[in-house]
């Protein structure tokens, strides 16, 4: 059934269920090809609202909330939360879902779990966009990757304010940290409510760290890739960017220009006119 983006992110969640018996919602909208968006931290299915009123034109646009998100805030405590889970379980969702293989679109911290979803399971993933993949750069001949301890003690400290309820302020902490300084308080109510919904999940996150990429994982990834970045995006997310350009087998690389790291909620057209042109030039080939 064809549903209308306005329509999808109404109370009409649909829900697949995975290997390990937990829930993963999405909705839909639109028709052909399957585009599958995995969001990062502190979002969930809602936070691709502009990909699937735009791109559903053209394909069958379905946006995921990872186990532990809202819409499943309420996922039992003894269920594994961490960026492998995820990677397995978004290669399960596109299995079940029964259509095929899907161009798959991940931000930030979902970035680098379609990363290594398209590492382990090549057969479900015909294209991968990274829009400003989350997680560390493993350089040959330097130190092991890590974040720097500056960025780990303010993470540490938004995770504590949350915890001890000062949920406005750990969030706030974050999410300029990962963007830049004020983009809090510029933010729309819908993304506040969305983050608000989503701030229990940001100390289990922050005890789960990103792996670092590395170019021999880097050379697993055979589909072809596209790799989006904001103009005035942290330079730890374009360093990212930069690197795995260069190290991938098949990528190609666009800026969004004036955007920072929430480049798809800034500037949907341009994002969605490079996802849309990447995935007609890698049909043409």
């Amino acid at each position: 059934m064809n549903r209308s983006a306005s329509e999808s992110f109404g109370t009409s969640a649909s829900f697949i269920e995975l290997e390990s018996g937990l829930r993963m919602p999405y909705v839909e909208a639109g028709e052909g090809e399957l585009l599958l968006f995995v969001h990062g931290s502190l979002c969930d299915y809602r936070y691709w609202q502009p990909q699937l009123a735009g791109l559903s034109k053209h394909y069958r646009c379905v946006a995921v909330s990872l186990t532990h998100y809202w819409p499943m805030t309420d996922t039992r405590p003894d269920a594994p939360f961490s960026w492998s889970a995820h990677a397995d379980q978004v290669a399960q969702f596109i299995e079940r879902f029964g259509v095929g293989a899907a161009h798959v679109v991940g931000h930030s911290r979902g970035g680098c779990v379609a990363f290594h979803s398209a590492r382990r399971y090549p057969q479900h993933i015909r294209t991968l966009t990274l829009a400003d993949p989350g997680g560390p750069l493993q350089i040959a001949g330097r130190p092991p990757a890590s974040v720097p301890e500056t960025v780990n003690a303010l993470r540490a400290r938004a995770a504590q304010l949350i915890e001890s309820g000062d949920v406005e302020a750990g969030l706030q902490l974050f999410v300029d940290s990962v963007s830049r300084p004020g983009f809090w308080a510029m933010s729309t109510p819908a993304f506040r409510r969305m983050a608000t919904d989503n701030a229990a999940t940001l100390p289990l996150q922050l005890r789960d760290p990103l792996p670092p990429y590395v170019p021999q994982e880097a050379a697993d990834v055979r589909c072809p890739v596209l790799l989006i970045d904001g103009e005035k995006s942290p330079e730890m997310f374009r360093r990212t960017a930069a690197a795995l350009q260069s190290w991938l087998p098949d990528a190609r690389r666009e800026t969004v220009r004036g955007a920072s790291h929430g480049m798809n909620l800034a500037h949907p057209s341009a994002f969605n006119r490079y996802i849309d042109e990447f995935i007609r030039a890698t049909n043409a080939r």
